[in-house]
């Protein structure tokens, strides 16, 4: 029996089923959880199923989520969408429950749970629930709500379409949801949409960026930036990917100052696979899209210094 069809009977066994993502939430995170949500919601109406996971992030009109009360873990079953470390799942009561399912798109690095569905080569992780869905057709069924979560989240985990991990089947999987009638055009003018700050910001991004001669790229936001164009952390991932719109730009590095001094690095890159230095400080993530910490300005240094020297060995080997 495959790792879906094991899911599929352990859902079938849960009269209460709780569904977590990680912390500080994009829309792939929000889609896959709260999509796997609607779609169990849909198909067993006499089971118990709630979404949790603390504040959405400029993201609710996506989803909310629904505060529960600890005792409903007992005898529930768990499951934990795009979350690849157990650390990073949003809301610590996950552990709570009597069994744990993760489903991820990330690599493997932390098999966490008592069944584990991976698959690296998905766009994203809403790209696999709709699989999960469109797979038994006979027991699971997609409504209008969950086909526009999931979309949401294969657009926002694809970069609309123009990431590597854009596949043709993510493309007839974004298609086969459009047909669930919700408006399309709404759902990606929301997701394309930013505060003025925000955009604000951008300029400042591609003023600010400095690049070596072999593509190698770094933003530094300082908390007294992010003070003075009155952003927070989390609306930050806005600008990620504006230094990739760059010719001259390989690979690159956003460090976001925190409020207790540390800094979060946002990595991507357009060749050299980045995702083994995220692990070195304290990350992970994609080949090509990692996340890692830096403890202070040296080890800021330090990450740059890897990126330069990934994007050299990147262009010598062209």
């Amino acid at each position: 029996m495959e790792v879906q069809e094991q899911i599929l009977e352990t859902i079938k066994q849960y009269n209460r089923i709780i569904i977590h993502r990680h912390q500080r939430p994009d829309p792939d995170a929000l889609g896959s959880q709260v999509g796997l949500a609607e779609i169990l919601r849909t198909s067993f109406p006499d089971k118990e199923i709630f979404q949790v996971g603390g504040p959405v992030e400029g993201l609710d009109f996506l989803a909310e989520m629904q505060p529960i009360e600890d005792e409903l873990y007992k005898c529930a079953l768990v499951i934990v969408t795009d979350t690849a470390n157990s650390p990073r799942i949003s809301d610590e009561r996950y552990a709570l429950g009597d069994k744990l399912i993760k489903i991820d798109h990330h690599p493997n690095d932390e098999p966490y749970g008592d069944l584990v569905w991976v698959n690296t080569k998905a766009s994203s992780c809403s790209e696999m629930i709709a699989d999960f869905c469109f797979q038994f057709p006979e027991d699971l069924t997609m409504n209008q709500e969950a086909a526009r979560l999931l979309y949401g989240g294969i657009v926002g985990d694809t970069g609309r379409f123009i990431y590597p991990a854009t596949t043709p089947h993510t493309m007839e999987t974004a298609a086969k949801l459009m047909t669930f009638g919700f408006d399309v055009t709404k759902l990606n003018r929301e997701l394309d949409q930013k505060p003025m700050s925000v955009a604000k910001l951008s300029g400042y991004v591609y003023q600010n960026i400095q690049v070596d001669a072999n593509g190698a790229g770094k933003v530094m936001l300082p908390q007294e930036v992010l003070n003075e164009f009155q952003v927070v952390d989390s609306e930050t991932a806005a600008v990620v990917s504006l230094p990739g719109s760059i010719d001259e730009v390989l690979a690159w590095a956003i460090f976001v100052q925190q409020p207790e001094g540390y800094y979060r690095v946002r990595l991507r890159s357009k060749g050299p696979v980045i995702n083994e230095l995220a692990k070195r400080h304290h990350g992970g993530g994609h080949p090509l899209a990692s996340g890692a910490n830096a403890k202070n300005l040296a080890e800021v240094e330090e990450i740059y210094q890897e990126i330069q020297q990934l994007c050299e060995a990147f262009v010598c080997e062209e």
